[in-house]
């Protein structure tokens, strides 16, 4: 999979912009500010219909304008196609080949794409809901099913907090009846979960020793659910919780509260871990995913490295450098030519980028 060419229309600061991209790897330089992350924004965005950098598209939208628009034409298994998200004060739209999809459900999953950015520290250092997050979009990257079922959780999951809210008038069958749609949800969505962890532990730790010498690296899920509960049994855990549910007018445990966390040496970092422990598990995480897509669903994403080479040190650089090394499209963006390895320099595209004008440099690097 790579992407051939990328159009924006009034995103972020660019007005207009059409670049065509080599299948391997794509540099953009400059200062910053300029322009270089709104481009690998535009690329995630058109993967997942999300920013990495903000919760509402309203942002994206250049200013003063009615509209942003973001099209890519990607080449999958020898067939090209064109994929379209409009975003206007209706909301979003999306679309592939021209053909408009009701639910950006059925958009989603076709354009996989693994994101190394400085805001992944969140992922270990934010909040449950900031992991949760993560869950959601490198899962139903992967899975289509996935995304559907967990509309159906959240819509479920509202409906059900809205009539917990009834003052005084709360019919318990009725009220069964959501509890037991909704345990059949989470029995699904926590299976999937389940096994991306379970996936990820497969080869983070061999990635891990290739980065530090070190194997003692594990991702363990937290769920209120156990692997050998039955239906049954979660329905006990709801049950025992009913009472103080009515109290508080809310669903008080779900999926949609699990969490997940990173030990090191059996030390869980998430809270406590160094800042050189947050890196390396991060990056030893999405380096998992790669894994993932390729071996597993015999895919290749797209790689997104948002000025990361800069924070990294020589040993670091050296190993991501081995995992792109491949047949792997690419996307970079740094300051200074300087922070990257002259290997990858020699068969990249350079783009040079000053207030949102981009040029396209000489593959050795001169401008």
């Amino acid at each position: 999979m790579f992407l051939k060419k990328i159009e924006l229309k009034n995103f972020r600061n660019y007005d207009s912009l059409k670049l065509n991209f080599n299948k391997n790897i794509n540099i953009f330089i400059g200062n910053n500010a300029q322009g270089k992350t709104n481009i690998l924004e535009s690329i995630y965005f058109l993967s997942v219909t999300k920013s990495h950098r903000c919760n509402k598209d309203i942002y994206l939208i250049r200013n003063d304008e009615l509209f942003s628009k973001v099209i890519g034409e990607v080449e999958d298994n020898n067939k090209t196609n064109t994929y379209e998200i409009l975003i206007n004060n209706e909301g979003k739209r999306v679309s592939i080949n021209n053909n408009v999809f009701k639910k950006i459900s059925d958009y989603l999953s076709k354009i996989n794409v693994v994101m190394f950015c400085p805001d992944d520290l969140e992922i270990v250092k934010g909040t449950p809901s900031d992991r949760r997050k993560f869950l959601n979009i490198e899962i139903g990257q992967m899975n289509n099913d996935y995304i559907i079922n967990l509309a159906k959780y959240n819509k479920l999951l509202k409906t059900r907090n809205e009539y917990l809210k009834n003052e005084n008038n709360i019919d318990i069958n009725y009220l069964d009846v959501l509890t037991d749609e909704l345990i059949n949800l989470n029995i699904t969505l926590y299976k999937y979960r389940k096994e991306f962890i379970n996936q990820i532990n497969s080869y983070i730790v061999d990635i891990y020793k290739k980065i530090s010498g070190k194997e003692n690296i594990s991702v363990k899920y937290d769920s209120f659910i156990d692997d050998e509960d039955s239906f049954g049994d979660i329905q006990d855990k709801f049950y025992r919780v009913r009472e103080q549910e009515l109290l508080q007018k809310t669903t008080l445990i779900g999926i949609h509260r699990d969490d997940f966390s990173i030990f090191i040496d059996g030390n869980k970092i998430n809270n406590y871990g160094s800042q050189g422990q947050h890196r390396i598990s991060i990056l030893c995480l999405k380096l998992a995913e790669i894994e993932i897509y390729k071996e597993i669903y015999n895919k290749n994403p797209i790689i997104l490295l948002d000025d990361i080479f800069s924070e990294l040190d020589k040993t670091k650089k050296t190993n991501i450098i081995k995992y792109i090394e491949s047949d792997l499209q690419v996307f970079i963006t740094s300051t200074d030519l300087n922070n990257i390895n002259k290997r990858i320099i020699k068969n990249a595209d350079i783009f040079y980028i000053e207030e949102g004008k981009v040029r396209k440099g000489e593959k050795d690097g001169t401008k």
